[in-house]
């Protein structure tokens, strides 16, 4: 994979970093920056520098509201609603393949009898659960190098193109008159879809965590677990209102070809990334981006700027930035972390919420209960997800993720108790602690998952992280959705409800891991976080820590402002 392509960013990097970064000693846990520090007068300009550029590209955001915040840079909000469109995709494919497993016509015609009743064989549902985030692994491996190579906007064009093909083949599946003809089908089209959304979500992620600024970031990165929901909504409706219908499910299909179209003119119209252009020696091209980007009251040559100043910071005398680099020095560290990150959404049980359609009929709902039920949570977690936008903004991100996280094991714990006593009321039961989980998640630890992705990843290597954090998070899904199966579903394990103790002790790791390993990042900027992942600090330490360094060059700075105020 390495040998696709050249990186070209680097070289171009390494020219622009000047003598002081070339003559640098090659080491994996000194950069730039921190060269700079011990470096006199020079230190004291580049702060200077550092401090006049915030001043102009974002100053003040951080005594302002969310609310002025949006007003203020509401064009980048305007594209970010535009990207979540690939959030709206992801839910929505998701939604479909989760929940026609519920549709009787989709058991009849993929399905098997069991006992007298209609069950999808545990071999087949595990693939289909499987298919999208397997190919979607593959997509986010692929999407990184494209990325840097090709540019944000054609990889997000030509991959929402690419999931249109894989509904293309789904689609006509029905046609045929072998058992086994269908069911490849359907799996053939779920990869080839996973593929084209793992690199579509991805490349949206990337781009925005490149041009948002600080005081949108967390609140922005809730915006694409809102958009995931209202997906999986639309399309639990569209499973609904075609339940009746025979092969209502090939209606279902067909519905993904419109939000397929999205992405597409999104990428049409959205400016390409600053940060892209500056890697690739077009500083031009960078500026007229920006400036597209940028209000009317920033100078967008400050903002380009301060994005190459970001990306210079971060530049090793290196010829070269390949997915190894993510997983060398300091940069492995930030690579598990949003790996993690990328992960919390398996660990509290994602992928078992997304088959509850079909797994409520299994503890003893009908049909069109279980799709009401479906409906009902996804509704709920829907309204907390908007919630999360003004919570993530204001929680530490770390506290959020572990506390939500937290309740949601007590949940799963009260599920698996409830199936150990048999009743009628315990469909009921199963399907009120799993809507309580998902609304609690949507407040906590889904959004906050994604912010702490964003921020982990460093500038320079930020495409391959961030593929790599996707791919982390298909790898997970497979697993998840692979291995649940065969554990709830009646030729498997057969524990039906009682999976929720196993939840509850994924959730119960999930927050000692979080503990361990999760710095708190909340209210830092790129340099900052750059700084401290270089100076190793823990993962505890990270709330109100403040180099001395640092404070001694800002005391040294404020006095110089103040001598020459007074000449």
């Amino acid at each position: 994979m390495a040998s696709i392509a050249r990186d070209i960013e680097s070289v171009q990097d390494t020219q622009e970093a000047g003598s002081r970064e070339i003559n640098a000693p090659e080491t994996e846990h000194q950069s730039p920056v921190a060269e700079s520090m011990t470096s006199g007068s020079v230190t004291s300009s580049i702060v200077a520098e550092e401090q006049d550029d915030d001043d102009v590209s974002q100053s003040g955001d951080n005594d302002r509201t969310l609310w002025q915040n949006v007003k203020k840079y509401r064009k980048i909000c305007f594209i970010t609603l535009g990207l979540s469109s690939t959030a709206l995709l992801y839910g929505y494919d998701y939604a479909i393949v989760s929940n026609i497993s519920g549709m009787q016509s989709f058991q009849k015609d993929l399905g098997k009898m069991y006992n007298n009743e209609w069950i999808l064989p545990s071999r087949w549902l595990s693939g289909w659960t499987a298919g999208s985030p397997g190919g979607a692994m593959l997509g986010t491996f692929f999407s990184g190098r494209w990325q840097d190579l090709y540019g944000r906007r054609i990889v997000l064009g030509c991959s929402s193109l690419l999931c249109a093909m894989g509904v293309a083949i789904m689609f006509p599946s029905y046609l045929s008159a072998s058992l086994t003809c269908r069911r490849v089908l359907f799996l053939m089209g779920k990869i080839v879809q996973g593929f084209a959304i793992g690199v579509n979500v991805s490349t949206a992620q990337t781009y925005l965590s490149e041009i948002l600024p600080r005081s949108l970031r967390a609140s922005a990165m809730s915006l694409f677990p809102i958009f995931t929901c209202l997906g999986q909504i639309v399309g639990a409706l569209v499973v609904y209102t075609s339940l009746a219908k025979p092969r209502g499910y090939v209606v279902a299909f067909g519905s993904q070809w419109l939000f397929s179209l999205f992405p597409v003119i999104v990428a049409f119209c959205i400016p390409e990334s600053p940060a892209f252009y500056i890697r690739n020696s077009k500083l031009d091209k960078a500026r007229e981006a920006q400036a597209r980007l940028s209000p009317p009251d920033v100078d967008a040559e400050a903002a380009v700027r301060r994005v190459k100043r970001n990306v210079d910071a971060q530049v090793h005398a290196r010829r070269s930035s390949r997915f190894m680099h993510c997983f060398s020095g300091i940069n492995r560290r930030r690579t598990f972390i949003v790996m993690w990150a990328q992960s919390l959404q398996s660990v509290f049980g994602l992928v078992m919420l997304s088959k509850a359609a079909y797994f409520l009929q299994l503890v003893g709902l009908s049909p069109k209960q279980s799709v009401i039920f479906v409906i009902v949570g996804l509704v709920l977690s829907f309204l907390a997800n908007i919630a999360s936008i003004w919570i993530v903004a204001r929680v530490e991100r770390k506290k959020l993720i572990m506390v939500t996280m937290g309740l949601a094991s007590l949940s799963w714990l009260g599920m698996g108790i409830a199936n150990c006593f048999s009743n009628k009321e315990v469909g009921w039961w199963t399907g009120a602690f799993m809507i309580l989980v998902a609304v609690i998640c949507s407040l906590g630890v889904w959004p906050a998952s994604y912010t702490v992705s964003s921020e982990t990843s460093s500038l320079r290597l930020r495409a391959r992280t961030q593929a790599i954090g996707w791919l982390a998070n298909s790898a997970a899904f497979f697993a998840s959705g692979f291995g649940v199966t065969y554990i709830y579903n009646p030729d498997g394990i057969d524990l039906r409800g009682k999976i929720g103790f196993t939840y509850f002790g994924s959730c119960v790791l999930g927050v000692l891991v979080t503990w361990l390993v999760v710095p708190e990042m909340k209210g830092r900027s790129v340099e900052e976080i750059d700084r401290m992942f270089e100076c190793k600090v823990g993962a505890r330490e990270w709330v109100g820590w403040k180099e001395e360094a640092v404070i001694e060059m800002e005391e040294g700075v404020g006095r110089e402002k103040e001598a020459g105020k007074k000449v």
